[in-house]
């Protein structure tokens, strides 16, 4: 039976690893253990990390895995780095999958920036700012002790959270109606997100603008390259079934 791991814990490894197992494919899904409660997909899962390259090269060795599908979130520059270097090491085929990008639309007023200290550098004094990049993130925000911010996050981040910050805990999708009402009962002007692209979260793009607020988009690193990537589940189920060889890079 062909032996397929999931780098993932987004919708899209999800929807592959349920996409796989009814055609018969043995998935193991592995997640990073990041997020306390997270959304598991069907099959074998596996959680936490390998231990970098060296790690997940002899996993992959061990458990023999023919294929490696890399589905994890567009900013996790690390992981698909150790994936690549991995797959190289073992001669084990390895495809990126990763959902489009956002793009602007008319009434739309983004700046982008490749970096979240770029982001950080926008913020002005007395900006009331709504911070969807993550509870990581926020250390690189909170030393702006002359902004306001509210943080959205899956889980807290690690304390402590300075009084100029104000954070909420969910998960999406979220609604135009929702992220609207935020807005307005927080007074805010400026949406700072990272560009995850998918349908979850587009609400905040939409609510920023009706609302007319500035939205600072910090673009997606850049996948490794010479690598084969695909953007839809669909694609990247015909390739680990051995359908396809996949697109060139």
């Amino acid at each position: 039976m062909r032996r397929v791991l999931i780098l993932g814990g987004t919708a899209e490894a999800r929807a592959l690893a349920g996409e796989l197992t009814a055609c018969g494919v043995r998935v193991v899904s592995s997640l990073a253990g990041r997020v306390s409660d997270p959304r598991l997909p069907v099959g074998e899962v596996r959680e936490g990390g390998f231990g970098g390259p060296d790690g997940l090269a002899a996993w992959l060795r061990a458990e023999r895995i023919d294929a490696v599908v890399d589905a994890t979130h567009p900013f996790a520059a690390r992981m698909t780095a150790s994936a690549a270097e991995a797959a190289d090491r073992t001669g084990v085929p390895l495809l990126i999958l990763r959902r489009p990008g956002w793009h602007e639309e008319p009434g739309d007023a983004w700046l982008r920036v490749p970096t979240l200290e770029g982001a950080a550098g926008l913020i002005g004094a007395g900006d009331r700012v709504f911070l969807t990049t993550g509870r990581r993130s926020l250390p690189v925000f909170t030393r702006l002790s002359d902004a306001w911010f509210l943080a959205r996050s899956v889980d807290p981040p690690e304390p402590p959270v300075p009084d100029n910050v104000h954070v909420i805990l969910s998960r999406g999708p979220y609604t135009v109606e929702g992220e609207l009402a935020l807005i307005r009962d927080h007074r805010l002007g400026v949406l700072v997100t990272k560009d995850s692209g998918g349908s979850m979260t587009t609400a905040k793009l939409v609510a920023a603008r009706r609302a007319g607020l500035r939205v600072v988009m910090v673009d997606r690193p850049p996948p490794p390259p010479g690598r084969l990537h695909v953007a839809t589940v669909a694609e990247a189920a015909d390739w680990a079934r051995g359908r396809r060889r996949g697109p060139r890079p």
